[in-house]
């Protein structure tokens, strides 16, 4: 065991530049905050939750007359809660042959074992993101093949008021296929040149544009009935939805009968309920839709209550919709029940925060290493195996992702 130490570093180096080298969705999202990790109050670690700051809003009067406005300031909990790793083995035979080969190590050993963790990470983030994202543009389980379907990404993005900077799409192959193929239509040789000999959509609507395998695949709910609002005036103030950014919605006419209705990440609108302009809080054409947060089943009578986001907010400078739900206003689902769709996205890079931590190393993990660069983070930690000569090792990440403005982010389908 005596060059153990210098096996978990050629591992950690190598585990790093593949992480590192995978992770291009990982840069479309917002990374700030993982230095907060590492500060201390006190003397004291943070802890494994930072609190951010919602941005204030105000609403602009009118004339000279004083119209003082309370600063009111929501947060949103990033948690650094996800270890995940890799283990595998090597006898005592391999391992001294192995080093003296750290390409052999890399190909046979580290690059699937990577390969694996970096997938479970993608689609993991990305999943995260669309479970909380409301918006949604196209028609569930319609392909993208046209350019103008491909713009209701960005022009949703622009009726949010995201910044035109920063901005991301994340298609699956399918789709992303699909556009490509839309691409050839332009009468513009470069962009033709690179869809049909390179098989780059690159940046269209000034946002790049990449192609993921992992984005992940939702499954609507399996509904049932006639989804009615139980009850008027269901809207609620920014005061007391500035940390969920949510509000419960309570209804009825769902089949009589007490059975799962609803699925995380189910999108709906309200009828008569629409969107306001961001800035100026005036209504739009554009019926307001809501996500549910959490798989919800009815009672025997067809009741049901949901926690939607965003929040009902009628009035003021955090207003989300032109009037409150009528009692009975009837909600109508996106997508097809038990359906699953991929659920393609497009985004600002302040939509979505991600930390990656690097983790301590325990005092009694003897020839252990860990490598850090451009917030990746591996740590190697070897067990020993006396009495079959084996030599078993951990990979180990650890990160937290928060969807920290669902304001900035839809989900895009093909119309």
């Amino acid at each position: 065991m005596a060059n153990t130490a210098v096996v978990a570093s050629v591992i950690a180096k190598q585990s790093l530049a593949m992480l590192e080298n995978n992770l291009e969705v990982f840069k479309t999202f917002y990374r700030a905050h993982e230095s907060e990790f590492d500060q201390r109050v006190n003397g004291y670690m943070k802890g494994a939750t930072i609190n951010i700051r919602r941005p204030a809003d105000f609403t602009v009067r009118s004339g000279a007359t004083l119209s003082v406005q309370d600063v009111i300031e929501g947060t949103v909990p990033l948690t650094v809660d996800q270890q995940v790793g890799v283990d595998f083995q090597f006898t005592s035979t391999e391992l001294t042959l192995l080093l003296n080969s750290s390409t052999d190590v890399a190909e046979r050993v580290i690059k699937p074992a990577m390969s694996n963790l970096i997938n479970y990470i993608t689609n993991d983030v990305l999943t995260q993101a669309y479970r909380g994202a409301y918006n949604w543009v196209g028609t569930p389980g319609t392909r993208l093949t046209t350019f103008l379907g491909f713009t209701k990404g960005a022009e949703r993005l622009d009726e949010m008021a995201a910044p035109s900077d920063g901005r991301t799409n994340v298609l699956c192959p399918n789709d992303y296929y699909g556009v490509l193929g839309a691409n050839t239509a332009f009468y513009n040789p470069g962009i033709v040149n690179s869809a049909v000999r390179d098989g780059v959509v690159g940046d269209l609507c000034g946002m790049p544009t990449m192609m993921s395998q992992l984005t992940p695949t939702h499954t609507v709910g399996p509904l049932g009935g006639t989804p009615l609002v139980n009850g008027a005036s269901q809207n609620v103030t920014y005061d007391t939805a500035k940390n969920t950014w949510a509000s419960s919605l309570i209804t009825d006419g769902w089949t009589a009968a007490a059975a799962a209705r609803v699925k995380q990440g189910d999108v709906f609108t309200i009828a008569n309920v629409y969107m306001v302009n961001p800035k100026t809080k005036a209504a739009t054409n554009i019926l307001q839709q809501f996500v549910v947060n959490a798989d919800g089943s009815s009672d025997g009578s067809g009741n049901l209550t949901m926690s939607v986001s965003p929040p009902i907010i009628t009035s003021g400078p955090y207003q989300t919709v032109n009037a409150a739900p009528a009692d009975n206003a009837a909600l109508t689902f996106l997508g097809t029940p038990s359906t699953p769709c991929r659920q393609n996205l497009a985004y600002h890079k302040t939509a979505m925060a991600l930390a990656m931590v690097p983790m301590d190393m325990p005092p009694g993990a003897y020839g252990a290493a860990r490598e850090s660069y451009k917030g990746m983070s591996v740590r190697v930690i070897p067990v020993y195996d006396g009495t079959n000569d084996i030599s078993k090792w951990r990979l180990d990440c650890l990160y937290g992702r928060k969807l920290i403005d669902p304001r900035l982010i839809t989900r895009l389908s093909g119309t």
